[in-house]
């Protein structure tokens, strides 16, 4: 995806909370300048690094949480709510999810955030600290799977609309695996697949954090029957140029314009 350029940005806005003003200066500081090859940036100094076991999260909402003042809501929610693994509450949930959101990025960070769907248990829970989901005959960009290959940090995020209402958020470190090679280690895997479709590469997760999403503004949905034309490539069946992006010119057209 193409970032905004700095200019299109809104204004940052004045924290809410108090802070020291170290604190304040850093979170308000002027971004870097752009660069072509988008170095990584070194982060922020973490205000709990020096707790005998680290918190969960990055340094950058440590950092924020000291701005606006909500450390000890954050701290209470880490330590009630978030695990390094899945207990059995969370591996039952995840047995019944039919969809899951998936983020990733690249190198640079550059993100994507996709869908991936199945039947009830399509995601496999492996074990306490490991599950995987698995990749189907596509579009042949492979955005997931390309940025997995130069950064591993995912993000799923599982919900619950129909029922429950509450959601599951699953962070960790992803590679993609084969079929064959999975099942070589795990030969339990289902055989049968919806429809017929058959998974040509597994995404395999280990679990680094894992909590609730809640349920305050998850709205109630209720499934219904639907014809499915799974592993079709018939553009109309698959939602053709429903954006009628398909005649606008892009940079890119010109580039392979050239090429040819």
């Amino acid at each position: 995806m193409i970032s905004q350029p700095p200019s299109a940005l809104p204004d940052p806005l004045p924290p809410t909370g108090t802070a020291d003003e170290e604190l304040l200066a850093l979170e308000l500081s002027e971004p870097p300048p752009p660069t072509r090859s988008r170095p990584a940036l070194e982060p922020p100094a973490d205000p709990f690094a020096d707790e005998a076991v680290r918190l969960p999260g990055s340094s950058g909402e440590h950092l924020l949480q000291c701005a606006y003042g909500t450390e000890k809501r954050a701290r209470r929610f880490y330590d009630d709510q978030v695990l390094d693994h899945l207990n059995p509450q969370m591996k039952e949930f995840i047995g019944r999810m039919e969809l899951a959101f998936v983020a990733t990025a690249d190198a640079g960070g550059e993100c994507d955030s996709s869908l991936r769907a199945g039947p009830p248990g399509f995601i496999e829970v492996l074990d306490d600290h490991h599950l995987a989901y698995p990749e189907y005959r596509g579009n042949g960009v492979l955005a997931s799977l390309g940025n997995i290959s130069e950064n591993p940090h995912i993000g799923i995020l599982m919900v619950d609309f129909v029922t429950d209402l509450i959601g599951l958020h699953v962070n960790g470190r992803a590679r993609v695996v084969e079929d064959a090679e999975l099942r070589a280690v795990h030969p339990a895997l289902p055989t049968e697949f919806d429809r017929g479709r058959t998974p040509e590469r597994w995404v395999v997760v280990q679990v680094v954090e894992s909590y609730v999403h809640c349920r305050k503004h998850i709205p109630r949905m209720a499934p219904v029957l639907r014809q499915r034309s799974w592993g079709t490539d018939d553009v109309k069946r698959k939602g053709g140029d429903y954006f009628e992006a398909k005649g606008t010119p892009r940079p890119w057209h010109r580039v392979n314009a050239e090429v040819r």
